[in-house]
């Protein structure tokens, strides 16, 4: 039977051989013996205080543990990966800070927010990148789409939940984006057609570290 420092040995052997983070559960799987959750999870900690020091830290995300290189160190690594992120329009990012923050929401919500029309090439390109999915139907006429985040979204940002996520008021910022005011009693103007031609921000804004 191993004892804890060579369980440890063995976890960390594991998340650093993971081409994605791993839960609990499939980490339990690698031993012969049942060693229990609460175990594991202590151990994680141990491992995660050992390399704290380290260019490469363990964090723990919405779909499970892994080790990624910490952000700080982002910009050297750039210097031999010099392959840039995908750019994503206006249109796409603040798509994407509404269905985070007000979830679930349909197409028509995203709009009343945005006050243009959300095309679907917008919603698309968040469903492509496995940032957002259909969750479900909106019980009123036409049954529209319900829209949510997955966890691929959090396991970019480095998050466990969407507790997590950092107040709206900073992504507004990041975004350029201003707060929403209260819906006006009155009916609102015809959405106009969305410009998708302005200029495309960096998708810093929702870049993960890079995964060791």
């Amino acid at each position: 039977m191993l004892n804890p420092s060579e369980v440890k040995v063995v976890l960390e052997a594991a998340l650093l051989a993971a081409q994605e983070p791993l839960p609990i559960s499939e980490l339990r799987k690698i031993f012969d013996e049942d060693i229990g959750a609460d175990t594991i999870r202590r151990l994680l900690e141990e491992l995660r205080e050992a390399w704290k020091d380290r260019g490469v830290e363990l964090v723990a995300t919405a779909s499970g543990w892994r080790f990624q290189t910490r952000a700080s160190y982002q910009k050297f690594l750039e210097r031999i990966h010099p392959d840039k992120a995908p750019r994503y329009s206006r249109a796409v990012l603040e798509t994407l800070a509404i269905v985070a923050y007000r979830q679930p929401v349909t197409r028509g919500d995203i709009e009343e927010v945005r006050g243009v029309t959300v095309s679907a090439e917008v919603i698309g390109r968040l469903e492509a990148r496995g940032w957002v999915e259909v969750i479900g139907h909106k019980e009123v006429p036409g049954r529209p789409a319900l829209y949510a985040t997955t966890k691929t979204f959090l396991d970019d940002l480095g998050l466990r939940s969407l507790q997590e996520l950092p107040p709206l008021e900073d992504i507004a910022q990041t975004l350029d984006l201003t707060p929403t005011p209260p819906p006006d009693p009155q009916p609102a103007p015809a959405p106009q057609s969305d410009p998708e031609s302005r200029p495309a921000p960096d998708e810093s804004a929702a870049a993960q570290p890079s995964a060791v």
